[in-house]
């Protein structure tokens, strides 16, 4: 079954969700409610991965609407990382110097309970094709951008057929050096580790640069080490960016399993990001002093190139400000 009929065929309906992992029904009503602020996406992969029967199964934790979703909690926004401010032409952000992020699709294949962009005005940044020119325009124009990480939504939701020619003119501007991509897509369906996914990431003049999104080590099965390593045999930079979650992965075992399991499939542990205080999502937060005291307990464990940054991602900075 190829990635677009996955896809398709992903769990969006909580009570099927729920039934599929044998749960307890009494969670389909406030999973039905919260999923009307924000959707729920997983594929039937991803969900294969999970423990049946364990309402904490770190997986599900991150993926299954909850009640809490609802609550309104002093300090959290909508736009907590002011992205809407950094926002000059439809579908792209110039929050960093000398980088840019086109937000290349407003899906993505799953649909994190957790993520910081839950409340962002899609509708307003899928510019077509007359938008993505202006976008363009304005990366040509400023001489000083020599990256441009392609985001979303995820990026690899969309075609390859697209994205070759997003990368092709993009590779045409002189001063830009380096393509990142930022994508959960290898990790939650491997398969759209396709022949030509490689093809625009490594065809053109720019440097490939591909970061996944894990959490948690039960995410790394053999099918995804085996796409990620397809990618470093190819010559693509791959580095891996996790959020600290309560009840998914803030315990020293499950971090220092994460890096090396990634360190199998050739991934470098990039960012470990407290969590954005997004509105729906406080009941993941962990708090910094518990963040630093795992960080330091991964530097005693872990050679250094296996200890991620701990940082934290604030509105207005000029790069992300460590913790």
């Amino acid at each position: 079954m190829n990635w677009q009929t996955q896809l398709a065929q992903a769990v969006t309906d909580p009570a099927e969700l729920i039934q599929l992992l044998e749960l307890n029904t009494d969670l389909i009503a406030p999973a039905q409610q919260a999923a009307k602020l924000f959707p729920l996406r997983v594929p039937r992969g991803y969900i294969a991965r999970m423990r049946k029967g364990d309402i904490n199964d770190p997986l599900l934790r991150q993926v299954l609407p909850l009640g809490l979703e609802m609550q309104q909690t002093p300090g959290y926004s909508d736009d907590p990382l002011g992205e809407q401010a950094v926002n000059p032409v439809p579908g792209l952000l110039h929050k960093y110097q000398g980088r840019v992020l086109l937000t290349v699709v407003g899906a993505c294949g799953i649909n994190c309970r957790y993520c910081f962009r839950r409340h962002f005005p899609y509708e307003e940044n899928n510019p077509g094709t007359q938008g993505w020119n202006q976008a363009l325009a304005y990366i040509a124009g400023d001489a000083s951008i020599h990256e441009v990480i392609l985001s979303g939504g995820d990026p690899l939701v969309a075609t390859d057929q697209h994205l070759d020619k997003l990368v092709q003119k993009l590779a045409a501007i002189p001063h830009i050096k380096t393509l990142r991509v930022h994508s959960r897509m290898p990790i939650v369906m491997p398969e759209r580790v396709t022949d030509q996914m490689i093809d625009w990431l490594t065809g053109y003049r720019l440097r490939p640069v591909l970061v996944v999104h894990s959490s948690h080590p039960h995410e790394l099965d053999h099918s995804v080490l085996t796409a990620l390593l397809r990618l470093k045999q190819k010559g693509i930079t791959l580095l891996n960016q996790s959020v600290l979650l309560r009840g998914v992965n803030d315990n020293l075992y499950t971090l220092v399993g994460l890096s090396e399991a990634l360190f199998e499939g050739g991934v470098l542990p990039y960012y470990l990001h407290l969590h954005d205080k997004v509105r729906g999502t406080a009941h993941f937060d962990v708090d910094e002093a518990t963040a630093r005291a795992l960080i330091e307990g991964m530097r005693l464990r872990l050679p250094g190139y296996l200890v991620p940054k701990l940082v934290r991602e604030v509105a207005g900075e000029g790069a992300k400000v460590p913790a």
